[in-house]
């Protein structure tokens, strides 16, 4: 198991990202968090197997349908104690 850390920059707030990335992680059996940033970014974490974080990378880059991704910044992190995925406010 790794776990990544994601900020996702673009026009990612306001566009349902959140849901959208709850549920394409929810859909890979990731564990971990997303939240908005102040500034306009979004946070996430995430943790599972290699082969899903990849696929859920290649997601963020994309986006919800509505959104549009400019940039996203990964680093490893520390595995956490995650039970499933959820959006912190």
């Amino acid at each position: 198991m790794k776990a990544i850390h994601l900020v996702i920059h673009g026009k990612v707030q306001g566009v349902f990202f959140r849901k959208y990335t709850k549920e394409k992680a929810q859909s890979l059996k990731l564990k971990g968090t997303v939240k908005n940033l102040p500034g306009g970014s979004v946070d996430i974490i995430a943790q599972g197997d290699e082969d899903r974080l990849r696929i859920f990378i290649e997601w963020c880059h994309q986006g919800s349908p509505t959104s549009k991704v400019e940039n996203v910044e990964m680093s490893h992190t520390a595995i956490g104690d995650y039970t499933d995925f959820e959006i912190l406010q």
